[in-house]
């Protein structure tokens, strides 16, 4: 049986596409970013790809020039994003999917989120969660959207050095598992998505 999670983080810039690189590789998965708002120079996609070897990247439904919420870039590119626009490809092999920003950024102006998309995939999501003031709050939120949602849980994987503090009180609130924790990486390309992927791989 193949292995298919949605991976969103609890903000911007928490490690989000390097922890779907290394989940990706992991597994030898296909990677789908359905929405991608501008950068599309060396978007997310271009990302996965440059650093990976074992990964088949899927082009994105929507590829938004401006780099903004989906909702506001959609508008200025005159197009509307509808939960209908984003139905899962139907892939054999195992399959990752990685949001945009975090859960509860807009799809549209009349409410649409991602995490909408993902109970309609019906997905079990991995939180990415990166150390900083204010992650906490962050991290629950996003476990409680989850939960409210009816979205099982995979569990967590921390970005950067170890927090004790930290990550305990967010996996004794929520109840969760660490998957894993990445380090932050000295020198981001293949060689370090290949260690980590090989050593995240059991714990998926």
């Amino acid at each position: 049986m193949s292995k298919q999670y949605a991976i969103t983080g609890i903000g911007t810039d928490v490690g989000k596409t390097v922890v779907s690189s290394i989940v990706a590789e992991a597994l030898k998965a296909t990677y789908w970013k359905p929405v991608q708002a501008g950068d599309l120079d060396n978007s997310d996609s271009i990302k996965v790809s440059s650093y990976t070897s074992n990964v088949t990247v899927l082009e994105e439904a929507f590829r938004l020039t401006e780099p903004m919420s989906p909702h506001a870039a959609a508008e200025i590119d005159g197009v509307k994003i509808e939960l209908s626009d984003l139905t899962l490809p139907q892939v054999e092999s195992n399959f990752i999917v990685e949001g945009a920003g975090g859960l509860m950024v807009p799809l549209n102006s009349d409410g649409l989120t991602f995490a909408d998309a993902i109970a309609a995939w019906n997905l079990p999501t991995i939180i990415v969660s990166r150390h900083y003031l204010g992650s906490i709050n962050h991290s629950l939120l996003t476990a409680e959207v989850l939960k409210l949602k009816g979205i099982e849980i995979a569990g967590f994987i921390f970005v950067g050095d170890e927090n004790r503090a930290t990550e305990s009180i967010i996996l004794k609130h929520t109840g969760l598992k660490m998957i894993a924790r990445i380090p932050m990486a000295v020198q981001l390309d293949k060689s370090f998505i290949a260690e980590q992927a090989e050593k995240i791989r059991p714990q998926l």
